[in-house]
């Protein structure tokens, strides 16, 4: 097999879990500019519109973009998510999951960890990105040239989180990450791409006066950007594709 980099994405269909959030969406708009077809899976919720997003997203001749609702800590949905994809589209490629979700506590408050947020935490970040794997592996398999990008977090390896829940099921997932890419090679790499903060909503309560706070301490001046993060991703599908089952650091030196 080459693994030999590739300017365009053409023919390809790249499958993005949390596809409506601020990163999965930049992605999508990278990958669909290189001529790949994108699938965004998302949350049902009032007040989205999947449709409007995907019209946003670049198209020529024989590109089709589609949005599916599917929830990854809910099995079932994931299961007829891909059985959506393979019927419509016959091939998945490319699998970014960039969908969770986390809640602020401090280190030191350890009742303010409970039992079921913690649950929570770790279902929404470790066991439902496996679950996406999982139900996309097949297809993955079947391209022979499948690539995972699991977008994870300085917290893995840093220690320092949105809260303790979240930095284990980073960790565990980076983990699990480097051994899927040993079980699943060489048809399919799995990668992790480690952002510190980054410019979005993702944590609840972190307004601009965190946002400063953070570039005063980042070696390169500013927190990331979504697009920082979706260009680490297309350069795994384009460019560095000898490369498996490590994790990538996308923070401006935060973690130094």
């Amino acid at each position: 097999m080459s693994f030999d980099p590739t300017p365009r994405l053409d023919g390809k269909l790249a499958v993005i879990a949390g596809g409506l959030g601020a990163i999965g969406y930049a992605t999508a708009q990278r990958l669909a500019a290189l001529g790949a077809s994108c699938v965004l899976l998302h949350r049902e919720r009032a007040g989205t519109s999947p449709q409007a997003r995907l019209a946003e997203l670049p198209a020529a001749a024989g590109q089709r973009h589609a949005a599916l609702a599917a929830d990854i800590v809910d099995t079932p949905s994931l299961q007829k998510a891909a059985a959506g994809v393979a019927q419509d589209f016959g091939r998945c490629d490319i699998l970014v999951n960039s969908a969770g979700h986390t809640r602020p506590v401090p280190p030191g408050d350890l009742d303010g960890l409970t039992d079921e947020l913690i649950d929570d935490i770790v279902r929404a970040n470790f066991r439902g990105v496996f679950a996406t794997i999982r139900a996309f592996a097949p297809l993955l398999k079947a391209s022979g040239d499948g690539l995972v990008v699991n977008i994870s977090s300085i917290a893995g390896f840093t220690g320092v989180g949105s809260n303790l829940a979240y930095v284990a099921a980073k960790a565990g997932l980076d983990v699990v990450g480097d051994a899927l890419a040993r079980a699943l090679a060489p048809a399919v790499r799995v990668v992790s791409v480690s952002p510190g903060a980054v410019e979005s909503g993702f944590v609840p309560g972190r307004g601009d006066d965190f946002k400063a706070k953070m570039a005063q301490t980042t070696p390169l001046g500013r927190i990331g950007r979504p697009d920082d993060v979706a260009a680490t991703v297309e350069a795994l599908a384009t460019t560095l594709r000898f490369v498996t089952g490590t994790r990538i650091v996308v923070d401006g030196g935060r973690h130094l």
